[in-house]
């Protein structure tokens, strides 16, 4: 397996706001776990071998509800309720960074890349990759558009963190110890049952 990619020093050392495509992020990816060869390979993320993966570096900084967030993935058609001149400016902007509109984009904070270690970078990539998932039909079989395609679609936690990735790099490095904890130590109220209390465990995960 090849060294991972590390962020370029002008995007850590520059004031202003950049978002970078890193195709060799996208290369490494592949053949570290995607790919049937990877030298890393996880069976989990045997569907993206179909997809078009776009990364990008960001020395954006991110937070949300007081927490850093440091890697994003989203489908690479923009989403939600544009005008017709900005959704086609999101595409153009895409399509400048790709050279076409890629399946996923994952966003990597380009800081976090350069200062953390082998196992928990590759936990994040892991993470994000985790999030992109196939449609599933009702019995649980991958969807297909008429012309053979998958279609693709955002996947939510199994938990706090996919189960996958702490199976494969640990609860430290993807910053699951308390939980992992909690739960070896068994419920302190047995019995109970929380999850219809919590709305967003009703919502079905894709």
């Amino acid at each position: 397996m090849s060294r991972r990619p590390r962020p370029p020093v002008y995007l850590l050392n520059g004031d202003e706001a950049q978002f970078v495509p890193t195709p060799e992020l996208q290369a490494w990816a592949g053949t570290a776990v995607i790919a049937e060869d990877a030298a890393l390979v996880n069976e989990d993320h045997a569907h993206l071998r179909l997809a078009d993966i776009g990364f990008l570096w960001t020395n954006v900084e991110n937070s949300r509800r007081g927490r850093r967030i440091i890697g994003q993935a989203e489908l690479g058609e923009p989403q939600g309720a544009m005008g017709k001149w900005a959704k086609a400016r999101a595409e153009a902007q895409v399509r400048g960074w790709f050279g076409e509109v890629p399946d996923f984009i994952i966003t990597i904070d380009a800081t976090y890349a350069a200062e953390c270690g082998d196992a928990e970078f590759c936990a994040l990539v892991e993470h994000e990759l985790y999030h992109c998932g196939q449609e599933r039909d009702p019995f649980g079989a991958p969807r297909f558009n008429r012309y053979g395609q998958p279609i693709w679609t955002m996947r939510g936690h199994d938990v706090e963190e996919f189960v996958g990735v702490v199976r494969r790099y640990g609860a430290e490095a993807t910053g699951v110890r308390d939980l992992v904890e909690a739960a070896n130590r068994g419920p302190e109220i047995s019995g109970a049952r929380v999850a219809h209390l919590c709305g967003t465990c009703g919502r079905s995960a894709a």
